[in-house]
């Protein structure tokens, strides 16, 4: 015991250590080693006091979507956590309309009641009628779930052992390999529906990453551990988005980054450019980026100009996307969650508006005009399930013969061949 604490402090434990190390057998020491390492992690971690914790209440946590969100094949999402120490410098959640209080990277508020209302939310015995099917997303816009304040708090945890208990699938995004830690209850949710892991990336080089994305594992380390994930069976996905404009956006960069992806047996990249609002977000990135390279601020000036939504130009973003579109072509990778991952888990209407959607991307990606989205759109807005108006289809606000037939299609066998066409 401490005299001065009255308790076991930080200069005690490294006495402790140091001693027992003289009396370990050294095969021994290694693990010893590491456990030691994990406890002074989990019971004094240094990156605690970076940060300012706030507990407060929420009315909510599942969020349904209006439609399906076809990127990630989830019909619903949550926030456990709002703020996010990983700190990337370009993120969107910087920006003022999220409405994050305090300081951005280092301010973190905590849902402490989420598990009590996720319980009310799921329960079925509460509900007039079921909850639609389909995935659960755990990302986040505005936090990472695996941040390093869920190593004190568990809050992903035990929003995912709520699902494992309720059969939904979920799908995963985070940049942290602390998620390594629920490979257990990850593997329930997969053996009775299933889990997608994603990892985000805005390139594989470990040395940009520590620059613009401090408080996170370098991409080496999430390249290993969605490798784990792999081995124990599960989809996993890279989610290339942002890249960064003359920065991870060049072809060498890309190549890398997608030749890493495919020797590692990625089942999916998804492919997205920066966006930059005015503000919190602009300003602090302009600065990081000052540090890395003073000339690249004025590049990125031209092609940012001012769009409310924080677009580049699009000739920018027409440029980068076919970069990555002749790449990745190469490797053969889809570039859209494969079906054989998520349709049975969604149901007929979600089918139908996911497979338009890819459809309608991958044939922008390939500068071919298309009319799916807004047929996608159009299934999206019936009030009933879609094999109801199964004979009405043609009627519909943009959908023609040929956009009817492949809907049908899709109805009675699950896919459509044009779709796995493009696919491949």
């Amino acid at each position: 015991m401490c005299p001065k604490h009255g308790r076991s402090c930080r200069r005690d434990l490294l006495l402790s250590f140091s001693q027992k190390m003289r009396t370990l057998p050294w095969l021994a020491l290694e693990k010893f080693t590491k456990s030691f390492a994990r406890f002074l992690k989990l019971n004094n971690p240094p990156f605690f006091k970076k940060m300012s914790i706030t507990e407060i209440q929420s009315k909510s946590i599942l969020r349904k979507q209006k439609k399906i969100e076809t990127w990630f094949v989830s019909r619903y999402g949550m926030n456990l956590y709002r703020g996010c120490t990983h700190n990337c410098a370009y993120c969107d959640g910087r920006t003022e309309k999220y409405r994050v209080d305090g300081e951005f990277g280092k301010d973190v508020a905590v849902k402490v009641n989420a598990i009590d209302v996720l319980k009310r939310e799921l329960d079925p015995r509460r509900k007039r009628k079921p909850m639609q099917k389909g995935f659960i997303f755990v990302g986040g816009g505005v936090c990472d779930s695996y941040q390093p304040v869920e190593l004190k708090y568990e809050l992903t945890r035990q929003a995912l052992e709520l699902m494992a208990l309720h059969n939904f699938p979920v799908h995963m995004l985070t940049k942290s390999t602390h998620i390594e830690r629920d490979l257990d209850v990850l593997h329930q949710i997969n053996e009775k529906s299933r889990a997608i892991i994603s990892m985000s990336f805005s390139s594989v080089d470990d040395k940009i990453s520590r620059h613009f994305e401090p408080g996170v594992p370098g991409p080496s380390q999430r390249l290993k551990t969605l490798a784990k994930f792999k081995k124990e069976g599960f989809p996993i996905g890279m989610y290339l988005m942002p890249v960064l404009p003359f920065i991870t956006d060049t072809h060498d960069k890309v190549q890398e980054t997608v030749s890493a992806a495919a020797n590692m047996g990625i089942d999916f990249i998804i492919f997205g450019g920066m966006t930059l609002k005015g503000g919190r977000q602009h300003d602090y990135l302009m600065n990081v980026l000052r540090d890395y390279d003073r000339n690249l601020a004025p590049k990125y000036e031209q092609i940012f100009t001012g769009d409310q939504w924080g677009r580049a130009r699009m000739d920018y973003y027409d440029s980068v996307h076919r970069v990555f579109f002749e790449i990745v072509k190469e490797y053969k990778i889809p570039i859209r969650i494969p079906p054989a991952i998520w349709t049975n888990f969604v149901d007929s209407t979600d089918r139908v508006i996911i497979i338009l959607e890819h459809i309608d991307y991958l044939l922008k990606m390939d500068n071919k005009k298309s009319s799916f989205g807004y047929a996608a759109y159009s299934i999206s807005q019936l009030k009933e399930p879609v094999e109801h108006s199964r004979q009405k289809i043609e009627e519909m606000k943009g959908i023609g013969a040929t956009t009817a037939r492949l809907i049908r299609e899709i109805l009675d066998t699950g896919t459509s061949q044009y779709y796995e066409w493009l696919l491949s």
